[in-house]
């Protein structure tokens, strides 16, 4: 990939930049900003990357202890921010191609480069008005509504000279998102050769939640409908949706059916199945839930219950992911262009009702 568009200084800076000062009074806006979550990209940045994921909320030593344990694994590491930079690389690439005149940056919720600082970058650069690209397909307190709030409260600590921020609609039924994913399990589905299908299952698999916070979000009604439109493309009728990651109380009900209990289930339910292929769909680049939760603990589940792991890449840098996120730039700088979707749902409204995907708390409240 071609990175003589970025900008050198970025990791430090907090932000990638592509000008086209020529054109952008046309605009309604001058800048696009990916929000990420963030992550750590040395070991000394393990424990001060999870003080800011936990906010406050103390955790037991151990269960602390396990989590660091986790990116130390993989060199107190996580792939996410390099991820970030190769997509923000294509991003840059794909608006030059097409003269998209926006300056472009990236800021993280949790880990440098912070939300924060892009910010007050994009107003010293006189941005007046960005669209935001937050890199989660579904909508929830947390892969939505919260980034919202990160966002707004960069803001307020940057000032009055902040620019305004609008956030891109979700594109969970998005023909760039559906066709990407369906790519990238085609591949896997390669790999398996002369594999009878009916001895394979396709595990779509995406991040937990406790269910009174699901219930006040589209989440699963999101995820069901994006499932079903990949297995549509690939004309594949065996698939689950099934949840990962859980890291709440025993004692709270989570969204179900759950990893890896699922697998014991389906081994006994289904003792044909002998071959596994699992997509994230619920991630867009392979994170530590995919790399560990996915690739080291559920692989490791399969291979004690004598069942082939295989794993499909999440959408990353695919050219039709990269080119939906020009797609959604568009319909926001010109009303008459299309809005894509999928399926029966729709696309999803530019800002959602405000009783939506509340925070754990007050979605207790509601229910």
């Amino acid at each position: 990939m071609n990175t003589e568009n970025l900008n050198p200084s970025a990791p430090e800076r907090g932000y990638w930049e592509s000008l086209y000062p020529a054109r952008q009074d046309q605009l309604p806006y001058d800048a696009f900003l990916l929000v990420g979550f963030g992550g750590p990209e040395r070991p000394e940045d393990v424990i001060p990357f999870l003080e800011s994921v936990l906010g406050g909320r103390q955790l037991p030593p151990e269960r602390l202890q396990e989590l660091t344990e986790r990116y130390m694994l993989f060199g107190g590491q996580s792939p996410l921010n390099a991820q970030n930079r190769a997509l923000l690389t294509a991003v840059i690439e794909e608006f030059r191609a097409h003269g998209l005149p926006l300056a472009v940056y990236w800021g993280n919720r949790h880990a440098p480069p912070l939300l924060e600082e892009a910010i007050s970058q994009m107003a010293e650069d006189g941005c007046r008005r960005a669209l935001a690209f937050v890199t989660s397909a579904f909508g929830s307190y947390p892969g939505c509504r919260q980034y919202q709030e990160a966002i707004q409260k960069a803001r307020s600590s940057v000032g009055p000279a902040a620019p305004e921020i609008d956030k891109l609609r979700l594109f969970f039924n998005h023909p760039g998102f559906i066709e990407a994913v369906a790519d990238r399990v085609r591949t896997t589905f390669r790999l398996l050769g002369g594999v009878r299908s009916d001895e394979v299952e396709v595990l779509f698999t995406a991040h937990s939640l406790p269910v009174a916070m699901a219930k006040t979000s589209p989440y699963q009604e999101q995820l069901l409908e994006a499932c079903r439109l990949v297995a549509e493309a690939l004309s594949w009728p065996h698939w689950q949706l099934v949840y990962q990651s859980r890291s709440g109380s025993a004692t709270e009900a989570w969204l179900q059916p759950e990893l890896p209990q699922y697998l014991y289930q389906l081994r006994e339910q289904q003792p044909g199945v002998r071959h596994l292929v699992f997509v994230p769909i619920g991630f867009l680049s392979d994170h530590m839930e995919v790399i560990y939760d996915l690739d080291v603990e559920v692989a490791g589940v399969c291979e004690e219950l004598g069942l082939q792991y295989h794993r499909a890449g999440t959408v990353g840098v695919h050219p039709r992911f990269v080119r939906m996120i020009r797609e959604l730039v568009l319909e926001r700088l010109d009303p008459a262009s299309p809005r894509l979707a999928l399926g029966n749902l729709g696309p999803s409204p530019d800002e959602c009702p405000p009783t939506c995907c509340l925070p754990l708390g007050m979605a207790d409240r509601l229910g």
